[in-house]
């Protein structure tokens, strides 16, 4: 049996470059390069059908460590809370008060990017704290 090496996370969305790029800014990955002949994705994208234009956009961890995220446009917009989410771990290793100012100060660098926040989560016996914020278009996502 073959095992899995690499993971894509796809987002639907109807914006796809806009959330790509917010995601870019949390997580500190980066567009990679155009496909060969093309000097830019504007380039490329250009020379697709009009009705594929804008369909798509991606983004990936330059340390190449991370998954690589796949933005791709769809005509229904949200409606429901996501079924998979991604947890931003912010606050790896910490505890109490050094973790809520980690958190909070990544909240408002991503709030600052149009992130939403929703709640504060406090830990209790089970989970350290968490703020279960939204994306540029309502996808749910933790700091943890």
């Amino acid at each position: 049996m073959a095992s899995i090496k690499q993971v894509q996370v796809t987002f639907d969305c109807a914006d796809p470059e806009r959330v790509a790029r917010f995601w870019c800014e949390v997580l500190g990955y980066v567009v990679p390069p155009p496909p060969e002949g093309f000097a830019s994705w504007a380039d490329y994208d250009r020379s697709l059908p009009p009705d594929r234009q804008g369909a798509s956009f991606a983004c990936v961890d330059p340390s190449g460590a991370g998954p690589r995220l796949y933005f791709q446009r769809v005509p229904e917009g949200k409606v429901v809370k996501n079924r998979v989410h991604l947890d931003v771990r912010v606050g790896t290793g910490l505890v109490g008060e050094e973790r809520l100012a980690v958190l909070e100060a990544e909240c408002a660098r991503l709030v600052a990017l149009g992130a939403v926040r929703e709640r504060l989560l406090l830990a209790d016996d089970e989970n350290e704290s968490c703020i279960g914020m939204q994306d540029v278009e309502g996808n749910e996502f933790c700091l943890d």
